[in-house]
């Protein structure tokens, strides 16, 4: 199994975030099925203020390449992506197109 951490950063604004969390309590079976069918063993989100920090377990072989084409050829998933877009903004020094960005540990005990 191996861990991944991201993060990507709200809008700021009260409202968005607010649907954003609740969107997030009701995630869409198509979404759910498309995370659990790449290899994606567990995924939380945790938020402060406007930053978001993802942590995912996933299978030894996962790949965010094959991940991607997965979602790219579904279009639910393709709808749920552009709807967070609506609440979501790139972190300081993402690539552009780039959504959530993999985070380097730098500590562990």
């Amino acid at each position: 199994m191996i861990r991944y951490c991201l993060t990507l950063d709200l809008k700021d604004d009260a409202a968005l975030i607010a649907e954003y969390e609740a969107h997030h309590k009701a995630v869409w079976p198509e979404v759910l099925g498309s995370i659990s069918g790449s290899g994606i063993i567990s995924m939380e989100i945790y938020r402060y203020n406007t930053r978001l920090f993802m942590i995912m377990e996933t299978v030894d072989d996962f790949s965010f390449e094959a991940k991607a084409a997965m979602d790219a050829a579904n279009a639910k998933v393709q709808e749920w992506e552009q709807l967070m877009w609506k609440y979501q903004q790139p972190v300081k020094g993402a690539v552009a197109g780039e959504k959530w960005v993999l985070m380097d540990k730098i500590f562990q005990l």
